[in-house]
Formats: structure tokens, C-alpha cells, sequence
């Protein structure tokens, strides 16, 4: 990850560049490797002051290590690019220009600058991968800002009413609400021209209307052969790279194909070692990487390591912790087992909500051992790891889904929180990772995965007294029928039923959360909320408590960029998947 902030139309660039320098300070967090500005000034046609545009960018580093600092320009300067994220397909958009371009770095991000040069506002139509950027045209005085398609990276867009007329973009809420009186976070799959100040949608799926329910029948082939590329694709890294390994269904399939893409790269180099096609060594013991994928799936330079390390957290005796045990030596992955004490957790709490920029209950319980988790993996040197968020939004993985009253209803509610997930675990997944300068990349949320996995028709993802949850998913990957072949989990772990991050990492987490907020917040409290609230009012101590933390942090203007995360069908007020009723009745089963 990296963190940008992006000014238009404000007074003068060099008086103002001291406070955009504050303002990108905030997030150097999620870039210490390097920072960098672009400047520009431009006299208004309407009069002789001079409106301007700055970009500001903090820098981590994980394609292009030695040449892609940012902001980018062109070869003319004319046009300057500040992104955050990775773009997947860069090496065939590089391919396929149509006229040529003196690129200046071997950044995966560049190509968006010529991509701007050939397709205008269209051009993250052409992108496969995670990424929020500001792309400022000098020519026209434009510029175009866009999200990908799901919300992986965060992103959000402010307005002052004291400098009427000028517009800011950055990776985080803290860069912007001590200038902006009004902030939104930018929508997901859209794209702002400032020729017109529309904002509009670029990314535009055949299943985004939920009223146009499926009837495709499960490819389970195609259901593999399409998520084993998308992880793929996310091990384009020059640095080391990890998995987030909790036990679940989720984190283990990335894992598993995730080990085999790892053993696979490290025999093509010895081999290319042996063949004499290569002058490079390989170290077996520390790594140093001949090969890779690129968007073909073809062997290009790569850095790999010699063993995929994989990490996981929990409070002693956590049900994930066990799982995740198990698979990493089923893997064979080299496993980092982090166990962490409830203080540990209550401590951060403060810090996790600053860095989440988020009151809702879900997200904070979840993102606190995540949190704690990445920051002992960036102190190993790990820059990049693979996360499993996504699979519960497409397949309908949490366990209030057992209530679905119909096929249709079950889709539809699949699209809403795959739309959502920006506001919950993307947040979380971005965000907890970021607030050390680690990268999570999400295979999951693939745009082909998702083309494949939300056609199918719902019918056959609905949970019946036969078919637990995800089954579609888990019979992808169960090879048991298949003569000679290698497994890719245990078969308990392939059908091991779901548990919330927030449960897994130990059920004492939830509960020390529940009595500190009644430490923290009366009953007298709960019945006279802030009046800033409004109608937002936190049903819960829990909830009352995390927002007043929150108020300590952000002014009123931030909350509007947060929206709580319940479970549909249900009138629970605790969103633990402990608090639906099919877990308890699975778990005294288990009993």
C-alpha cells in the first residue's frame, strides 16, 4: 500500500504545498519507503489568480522497488499520476498500446499515464487489480480520480466551504477532515472527471443487478481454474510475501494454491539453473527468485521465497489457531503462530479505531488481532501478504444465511454485501495492514473470479441440511474423486464450518470486549446519546463505546463515511457469528 493526497483547484500550490505536506503526512504510514509531490500552477481563465494542483504521495514499495518513486509524469511532464495499489495486468496493457510510450520506471503503475493517453476517462475500465489514483492532465487542467472496482484500497474525496471550487482525494479520512467540511468515501468502480465534476461508474458487471438472478449451474472445473489464477496473479512482488493463515476455509485455499504457485516457481528456476538458461544461483535456503507469473501465466522475474511463510494470531487455545497449526504443516508452509493476550487487545483498541477510521463493531473486533498480527509480520522484513476477505460476501459463507428464505433473496443479498465491502472488510483487510506498511491483496475479489462466482446460480449456493455452507466453493477444491491427486487441504478443514476472524481468534476476545464497554459506558450514558449523533444512536455499550473513541479522533463530518454491518434476516443486535443460533446448535454438535 501506499498514501496519496491530491488537491485541485485551491490557491496558490506553493503557498498551500505546506499543508498538503501535513496532510500526506498522516498516512506515511502506509508508505515509509519514500515520499514525493508534483506541483502545478495555472492562472484562472475567469481572472488573474492562479488556481493549482498538488499531488502529494508516500511510497511503499513493492513492484519497481528501485525506480517507481511517485508522483509519475510523462515525458513531457504534462501529465503527473499518484496511485496507491498494484495493477496485475500491467505487463499486457504494456503490450497492447497501440502507439509507443517512453515509460520512465518498471512500476506496475505507470501504465495508467499512457492507458489516460489512449482511452481517456475510460481508462480504468482497462485495469485488473487494487487501486485508488489521482491523474492530473496540465494541458487540460484536469483531473481524473478513480477506485477499483470493489473498494480493496481505501479512498476518499472532501470539499472546503472556505476554498469554494477546489476538490481533495486521499487514501484515508485523517488527511482530510481538518481541511474539509465534507467528505465522502469515494464509491468503489467509479471515476471523477473534473472536466464535468461527475463522478461516475466505470465498472459495470453482468450480475450488479440483483434483481437478475443467476441460472447457471456450478462449473466446479471453471470455479478452481479461475480462483487459481487470481491468486496467481496477486504473487507479482519484488519483496517478500506471505499468506494470512486463520484456519478457515478461506485463508487455507489461498494458502494451498499459494504453496503450490511457491514449489512450482522454485523448480522452474532450478531447473532454468540446470539448463544453463539462466547465470543467476539459486539459493535454497534464502531464496532470491528467477521466475514468476505474468498475465499470461508465463515464467518472468520474480522474487520468491524458499518456503511460503504463513501467519496467524490468536489467544491461547483459539479454535483458528489449532486449524491454521494444522494446515500450515499439511502446506508445508513455514508457519508464524502469534498469540496474543486480551490486555494486548483492549490496549490497541484506540489506535485500531484511528487507523480504521471506523465505530462499527464488527470491524473493530475483527481488525484488533489483524492489527497486532501486522505488526509482527512487517518487523520480519514481510511487505506483502495474500488474505481470504470476499468469500463470505460471494458465496454466501456467514451463517445467517441459513435463514434465507429463497434463492433469489439469497442473491440478492450476496450482491449487497459484495457492493459493501469497502465499508467492512476491505476496510479492515487495507487498514489494519496499512497502519504498519504491509499490503494485503485479496484474490477473492479477482473481477474474473467474480464474474465466474457471483453467475452461478444461487440455487446451488443455498445452505440446505445437506450442503453446509460454501459447499460449492469447498467441492472445487475436494479432489477425492479425482484418482492420483494431490489434495489441496485436509478434508475436516475443507468442510470445517464457518468461524467469524473476530470468533476464531478466541471466544474470551468478544466477551472482555462486551464487559470493558460496561466499564466504560453507564446506563445513563446509553440513554442521553451525544446530539451530534442523530439518528445514528449505538444500540449497544459495545457500540457506544467504540464510537466515543472514535469521536476522539474524527470530527462530526467523518461519520457519515461509516455504516454498521448486521446480519440480514435476523433481529440480533450482536454481529457474531456465535450469536446465530445454527452456530451454537453445530458446536454442541461437535461436543
Amino acid at each position: 500500500m501506499c498514501g496519496i493526497v491530491g488537491c485541485h483547484h485551491v490557491p496558490d500550490a506553493k503557498a498551500f504545498k505546506p499543508e498538503a505536506l501535513k496532510m500526506v503526512r498522516k498516512v506515511r504510514h502506509r508508505g515509509p519507503d519514500w515520499s514525493g509531490t508534483y506541483l502545478a500552477n495555472r492562472t484562472s481563465m475567469s481572472s488573474s489568480a492562479e488556481e493549482s494542483l498538488l499531488l502529494a504521495h508516500e511510497r511503499l514499495s513493492i513492484v519497481g522497488v528501485e525506480s517507481g518513486a511517485q508522483p509519475i509524469t510523462n515525458k513531457d511532464e504534462s501529465i503527473a499520476l499518484a496511485v496507491n495499489g498494484e495493477i496485475y495486468n500491467h505487463r499486457v496493457i504494456r503490450k497492447g498500446l497501440k502507439t509507443s510510450y517512453h515509460f520512465k520506471t518498471h512500476s506496475d503503475c505507470e501504465v495508467i499515464i499512457p492507458l489516460y493517453m489512449q482511452y481517456g476517462i475510460d481508462a480504468p475500465k482497462h485495469l485488473d487489480g487494487m487501486f485508488s489514483f489521482i491523474l492530473y492532465d496540465k494541458t487540460q487542467d484536469r483531473v481524473i480520480a478513480a477506485r477499483d472496482p470493489i473498494g480493496v484500497v481505501s479512498f476518499y474525496q472532501g470539499w472546503s466551504s472556505k476554498l469554494p471550487g477546489a476538490v481533495f482525494f486521499a487514501s484515508e479520512l485523517k488527511c482530510l477532515h481538518d481541511v474539509c467540511d465534507k467528505i465522502i468515501s469515494f464509491p468503489p468502480g467509479h471515476v471523477y472527471d473534473s472536466k464535468t465534476d461527475k463522478t461516475t461508474r466505470y465498472y459495470d458487471p453482468t450480475w450488479w443487478d440483483p434483481a437478475n438472478v443467476p441460472t447457471t449451474p456450478v462449473d466446479y472445473k471453471l470455479l478452481r481454474e479461475t480462483f487459481e489464477k487470481s491468486v496467481r496473479k496477486r504473487l507479482m512482488a519484488e519483496v517478500p510475501y506471505g499468506v494470512l493463515l486463520s484456519g478457515g476455509l478461506d485463508s487455507s485455499l489461498v494458502a494451498a494454491i499459494a504453496q503450490r504457485e511457491t514449489l512450482r516457481l522454485k523448480a522452474a528456476a532450478l531447473k532454468q539453473v540446470e539448463n544453463g538458461e539462466s547465470n543467476a544461483q539459486v539459493d535454497e535456503d534464502h531464496g532470491e527468485g528467477l521466475v514468476g507469473i505474468d498475465d499470461d501465466n508465463k515464467l518472468s522475474t520474480l522474487t520468491y521465497l524458499p518456503q511460503l511463510n504463513s501467519f496467524s494470531i490468536g489467544l491461547p487455545n483459539a479454535p483458528d489457531t489449532k486449524a491454521a497449526l494444522e494446515v500450515a504443516k499439511f502446506l508445508g508452509t513455514k508457519h508464524h503462530n502469534m498469540t496474543f493476550e486480551i490486555e494486548d487487545g483492549l490496549n490497541a483498541l484506540s489506535d485500531v479505531i484511528y487507523h480504521l477510521e471506523s465505530f462499527d463493531v464488527t470491524t473493530i473486533r475483527a481488525s484488533t488481532p489483524m492489527f497486532l498480527l501486522a505488526r509482527k509480520i512487517k518487523a520480519m522484513g514481510v511487505k506483502m501478504v495474500l488474505s481470504g476477505e470476499g468469500s463470505d460476501e460471494i458465496f454466501g459463507g456467514y451463517l445467517y444465511f441459513h435463514a434465507a428464505p429463497s434463492k433469489e433473496a439469497f442473491h440478492e443479498e450476496c450482491v449487497r454485501r459484495v457492493k459493501h465491502l469497502h465499508l467492512w472488510d476491505c476496510l479492515r483487510a487495507n487498514k489494519s495492514t496499512s497502519a504498519w506498511g504491509l499490503e494485503a491483496r485479496v484474490p477473492f475479489l479477482d473481477k474474473e473470479f467474480l464474474e465466474v462466482a457471483m453467475n452461478i446460480d444461487p440455487a446451488d449456493k443455498l445452505i440446505t441440511k445437506d450442503r453446509i455452507e460454501k459447499y460449492i466453493l469447498r467441492k472445487a477444491f475436494d479432489t477425492s474423486d479425482e484418482p492420483g491427486a494431490q489434495p489441496y487441504l485436509p478434508d475436516h478443514i475443507l468442510y470445517r464450518q464457518k468461524e467469524q476472524f473476530s470468533d476464531g481468534v478466541g471466544y474470551g476476545w468478544i466477551d472482555a470486549l462486551k464487559d470493558n464497554a460496561e466499564l466504560h459506558v453507564t446506563d445513563e450514558m446509553m440513554k442521553n446519546p451525544k446530539p451530534e449523533w442523530g439518528s445514528d444512536i449505538p444500540d449497544t455499550k459495545e457500540a457506544y463505546w467504540y464510537r466515543t473513541m472514535f469521536d476522539e479522533h474524527f470530527p462530526p463530518q467523518c461519520a457519515d463515511t461509516v455504516v454498521r454491518w448486521l446480519p440480514t434476516w435476523s433481529n440480533q443486535t450482536d454481529p457474531s457469528g456465535r450469536a446465530i443460533a445454527i452456530h451454537n446448535q453445530k458446536y454442541d454438535e461437535k461436543k
